[in-house]
């Protein structure tokens, strides 16, 4: 009886810390997801480390007193349209997107100084100011055209050295749909334009200028040959040619009249019967 006893009261135990573990499975066991990772909140002891190293995806097992602080590690993007100066005080608008992500072996020291919120604390903020401050060098009519790269570039070097610091990795910058003022744009078209059409006259001109080179060496090269054979050629050698071919004439088969030493220079004339 005693032994039934004893077993009955070992089955309630057993059955009770079952019970227990069920209920507090929860508190015991967590899980983070793909493209996450986790910090522990030790509650009893200093809360979050900044040196420990977050805690990969997966399932884990932790203090019930403890909670688990989740961050998405993944790139994300944020989207800000911005108003914005030229260095002639003009307002320029334009739409900018970041894509960053925190730094994996940072996220303690990010969770510590800056929170979940850090998108709309820091890289908001960092967004406006980099942007005012690059936009303010460059004129309007270069933004658009020019120096749009360049000015791209340079708000990616800063606003990397901004975001570094607040342990944020800057992954790339995109700026689009530049808005210059109406009448700003339409000026700058006229520019452009006129440009264009002075680039084009130009190029006709070298063209025009190349074409009456050819003709000059052309004519000149004329001009030699003429000289040349000017000089080769003599009275003699013009009548000595004029009586080898009055001979070819007069040995064809068609019929003609020759009449010897009639022609100028005493040249045979020759006549044909048509």
């Amino acid at each position: 009886m005693d032994n039934t006893n004893r077993q009955l009261k070992l089955l309630a135990v057993a059955s009770g810390l079952f019970v227990a573990l069920i209920i507090s499975w929860s508190s015991l066991t967590y899980t983070i997801q793909s493209g996450y990772a986790g910090l522990i909140f030790r509650t009893f002891s200093g809360g979050i480390d900044p040196a420990e190293s977050p805690v990969d995806q997966g399932f884990h097992v932790k203090a019930p007193w403890d909670r688990i602080v989740v961050y998405e590690v993944r790139q994300k993007e944020v989207q800000q349209k911005l108003d914005v100066l030229s260095s002639n005080l003009l307002k320029i608008q334009l739409d900018m997107t970041v894509f960053h992500q925190p730094v994996y072996d940072a996220l303690g020291a990010l969770e510590i100084e800056r929170g979940r919120g850090y998108e709309d604390a820091v890289i908001v903020p960092a967004m406006r100011s980099v942007s005012r401050e690059v936009f303010a060098k460059y004129l309007p009519e270069e933004i658009n055209t020019s120096k749009r790269e360049e000015i791209q570039i340079e708000i990616q070097d800063r606003l990397r050295e901004k975001l570094v610091s607040n342990y944020i990795q800057l992954n790339d910058v995109l700026i689009r749909n530049i808005r210059l003022p109406q009448t700003l744009e339409e000026a700058i078209e006229r520019k452009l334009q006129q440009e264009q059409e002075s680039l084009e006259y130009e190029f006709r001109l070298e063209k025009e200028t190349k074409e009456a080179q050819r003709k000059r060496i052309e004519a000149e090269g004329i001009r030699d040959f003429q000289e040349i054979v000017s000089e080769g050629i003599s009275d003699e050698l013009l009548r000595w040619k004029g009586i080898e071919a009055t001979q070819k004439l007069a040995e064809s088969p068609n019929s003609k009249v020759v009449v010897v030493g009639s022609g100028d220079d005493g040249l045979p004339i020759i006549l044909g019967n048509n």
